[in-house]
């Protein structure tokens, strides 16, 4: 078997501490979260992440850039169907919901996004806006606030107190057609 080159060492590195780090933040979050305990998670030494990543903020936007980066990759938003771009992102969430938990804690824990995040808000309002054109010439909903809806719409579920949860059966699998029917609907209703 071939010896790792530095360069693969570095990387393999690199992606252990950030999966440590995804646990510890998602369990944690940042103010919570210990380097200390993103390292033994990892098997490296805790200085590799100042080596890497400059500090603990700086680690945490990694995750958050790569959790960002992925979600904009598997579930890309068009203005053809932004319901669809809803229920897909519902199911995004739902099937990842540590990213769910991780976004959470940066809007509660961090006060400037990313450049990565401004890049796919701007995507995500163009989008909308050309959605709007099409579907509702003349609307007077600004599609940043349109935005927000959607994304608040898709997130309800999950952002929900755990009463509501269990009174609606949100972990019932038979009821996940009806949130996603729910979720298109209201999303189509919210754009026309």
């Amino acid at each position: 078997m071939a010896r790792m080159t530095k360069a693969e060492q570095s990387a393999a590195t690199k992606a252990r501490l950030l999966d440590a780090a995804v646990e510890e933040f998602q369990e944690h979050g940042l103010a919570g979260g210990r380097v200390d305990r993103i390292a033994e998670r990892a098997g490296v030494n805790k200085r590799l992440i100042y080596i890497y990543f400059g500090d603990k903020d700086g680690l945490f936007d990694a995750v958050i850039v790569r959790d960002v980066e992925t979600m904009i990759d598997v579930v890309p938003i068009t203005q053809d169907d932004l319901p669809g771009y809803a229920v897909s992102l519902y199911d995004y969430l739902e099937a990842n919901p540590t990213v769910g938990r991780l976004l959470t804690w940066r809007n509660l824990e961090r006060i400037k996004a990313s450049d990565i995040e401004y890049d796919a808000y701007r995507r995500k309002v163009d989008a909308v806006a050309q959605a709007q054109a099409t579907l509702a010439p003349g609307s007077t909903h600004a599609p940043a606030d349109v935005l927000a809806l959607i994304l608040g719409l898709v997130q309800s579920w999950s952002q929900a107190s755990p009463a509501l949860r269990d009174l609606a059966g949100a972990d019932d699998p038979a009821r996940a057609g009806q949130r996603r029917h729910s979720l298109r609907e209201a999303v189509s209703r919210l754009i026309t």
